[in-house]
């Protein structure tokens, strides 16, 4: 209540996202809605290689394992859900095995130490998968060139990181607004595919014959092709939002000269 109370009385609200993502939405918020939405995103393009922070010994591995998929041309599927969402063993079993008999290589970030993902999974795909149970620069990952495909939860924050770094998502949406993002991902901008569930719901329980044939798909086939393709534009006008004269630098720039010239008004 305290939170909603503050946004209602705030001058406006920042939002990490572009005008040309979702110009509807962004039009019908400023008309009908209070306060004032600022597009001012993506903001994960604003990240200076001058302030890049020590790379830490775990990304070294991720991305030495990369290089030698790269090397041996053979495309990698990112795969994360977060860090929120839980996961019973079941489920991830079966992750494990749609991963596994799709025959593509993947580097899979778990994030928790002891998960069991099957009998000898690791050792088995060990050559074509990498398990990576620490913490993880995604957006450095999703960049690599060798990495063709997203299984995501669809949180915000790697719905813009995939698509600035022109990576189709797989989507998997588990909780709060990721089914929103998936929607938007594969029915509006048409940039990834969705999952099969069992019961055919959001969150619904995934099998592993159905993720090992969606992971082809999004991996080898057509539609996959199709939706790095409509990527490229997609990420050439996030490029440009944020470029000197692009949508979210006017964006900022009219926010910063509209809080100047009330803050001169008020003296």
């Amino acid at each position: 209540m305290e939170t909603n109370i503050a946004l209602r009385n705030s001058y406006g609200l920042l939002v990490n996202s572009f005008y040309e993502l979702e110009p509807s939405f962004a039009d019908y918020w400023n008309r009908e809605s209070k306060p004032k939405a600022f597009f001012i995103g993506p903001l994960c393009l604003n990240r200076s290689p001058k302030t890049e922070p020590v790379l830490h010994q775990e990304y070294c591995r991720c991305i030495q394992w990369l290089d030698q998929k790269l090397r041996q041309g053979r495309p990698v599927l990112y795969v994360a859900f977060g860090s929120q969402a839980e996961i019973s063993a079941e489920q991830l079993s079966e992750i494990a095995r749609g991963l596994e008999e799709s025959k593509v290589s993947f580097l899979w970030v778990v994030r928790k130490v002891g998960i069991q993902l099957g009998e000898k999974f690791e050792e088995r795909n060990k050559e074509r998968g990498m398990v990576v149970k620490e913490w993880a620069d995604q957006k450095r990952i999703l960049e690599h060139e060798i990495v063709q495909g997203f299984l995501s939860h669809c949180g915000w924050n790697s719905v813009l990181e995939s698509i600035c770094a022109e990576v189709p998502i797989l989507a998997w949406p588990m909780m709060a607004e990721q089914h929103l993002n998936a929607k938007m991902v594969v029915e509006e901008i048409k940039i990834g595919l969705r999952v099969e569930t069992v019961n055919g719901s959001g969150n619904g329980y995934v099998e592993s014959e159905s993720l090992k044939n969606m992971v082809k798909e999004l991996m080898e086939g057509e539609k996959g092709n199709q939706s790095r393709k409509k990527l490229k534009e997609v990420a050439e006008a996030a490029r440009n939002s944020m470029k000197e004269g692009g949508s979210s630098w006017h964006t900022l720039n009219q926010l910063i000269k509209e809080i100047h010239l009330q803050h001169e008004t008020q003296k």
